[in-house]
């Protein structure tokens, strides 16, 4: 029997399964961090650098254990890569979390520490701001490392993206209403909003403008009630969001809420929404299509953000930066066009656009 340095019984079978998980997806680099001082506990990862350095937000969040927290990095990470490449930008895919309750364990020094982690890398990952990060949090991460996007507007960044996402999701939409009735307009139109954070809240305010009716559903109910307020909208309770008829169901909350349970509720025509990974897995894509669901692939839609960010790295100018935003409504009728030109699903209609542009290097 091969011998083994004492302490290290149980140690190759954790990491080949990292690495097991890393390969699946072909992801790059994966590091995690501590700081016992601070308290730190993170992840970075990076999944494809092939356009450009890894761009992605750090999100914090109190995960159930290491693996949920690893998942959810590399899903994320994943997923960046390819609404940069569907996006035709210069850039890669990245993400990174920090295990722990935002609004509890969050601390200046905690910061420091991530923002000394990142900056090792030298640039192959430039960080963002995500759920539980706030721009003031991205301010502090700043000071220590260079390698920062979607800083300050004082400061010469693009400031919060949410207004981006928002509108990039809104640009969308109006792809998804000519597909389905013939023409974009939000006049009359029912859409059930899940999530009134920054995003969804700035979503529910551009089309409320534009003349839709919504209902609305939040954990915090302050958040509902200034819907109510602003907007005329009705409240829904919990999973009854999936079962309101209603033209556009947009998720803006949690990822993997589009699975087989809620599946069967569902009574919209349309799927468009900000939150990532809202698809359990792609085959529930196809059933969405079997049932005469449109799905607008979450990572081409809610490619705001991103865009909006990446237009610091040249210079930032918010008018050039909405103009290309709203290119959005181009990629979502690309992916339509794909999606019957191949007989595949809207889902893996965008991953062959994005897959395409990463193989040749050059825009779609």
């Amino acid at each position: 029997m091969e011998d083994r340095e004492e302490g290290t019984e149980g140690f190759e079978p954790v990491m080949m399964d990292l690495f097991k998980q890393m390969k699946m997806e072909n992801h790059e680099q994966l590091l995690v961090c501590s700081d016992p001082a601070s308290k730190l506990q993170a992840l970075i990862a990076i999944h494809n650098t092939t356009l450009g350095p890894a761009l992605g937000g750090c999100r914090m969040w109190p995960y159930e254990s290491f693996d949920a927290a690893l998942s959810d990095v590399l899903r994320l990470s994943r997923a960046m890569t390819y609404k940069a490449a569907v996006s035709d930008l210069p850039l890669g895919g990245g993400k990174s979390v920090i295990w722990g309750d935002a609004l509890k364990d969050k601390t200046p020094a905690m910061l420091e520490s991530f923002a000394c982690h990142v900056a090792a890398l030298g640039g192959r990952y430039i960080v963002a701001e995500d759920v539980g990060i706030s721009l003031e949090d991205i301010e502090i991460v700043r000071k220590t490392n260079p390698h920062v996007a979607g800083f300050s507007l004082k400061d010469g960044g693009s400031g919060d993206p949410s207004p981006a996402t928002a509108y990039g999701v809104f640009s969308g939409m109006r792809a998804c209403l000519e597909e389905v009735y013939g023409k974009d307009s939000f006049e009359g139109r029912r859409v059930a909003i899940q999530g009134l954070g920054k995003v969804g809240s700035a979503l529910a305010k551009l089309l409320h403008e534009a003349g839709a009716s919504l209902y609305v559903s939040d954990m915090d109910p302050e958040r509902v009630a200034k819907a109510i307020r602003a907007y005329g909208a009705d409240p829904i309770h919990g999973h009854e969001v999936y079962r309101v008829d209603c033209d556009i169901f947009a998720p803006c909350a949690l990822g993997g809420i589009i699975n087989e349970r809620s599946i069967a509720y569902l009574s919209c025509r349309i799927i468009a929404g900000a939150a990532n990974n809202q698809l359990k897995d792609l085959e529930i894509a196809s059933e969405l299509g079997r049932r005469n669901i449109l799905y607008a692939p979450d990572y081409v839609l809610n490619a705001g953000g991103l865009i909006n960010i990446a237009e610091e790295l040249t210079g930032y100018d918010q008018e050039r930066a909405y103009q290309k935003i709203a290119k959005i409504y181009d990629r979502v009728k690309m992916v339509f066009a794909l999606s019957k030109e191949k007989s595949v699903s809207t889902a893996k209609a965008a991953e062959l656009l994005a897959e395409k542009r990463l193989k040749e290097g050059k825009r779609i």
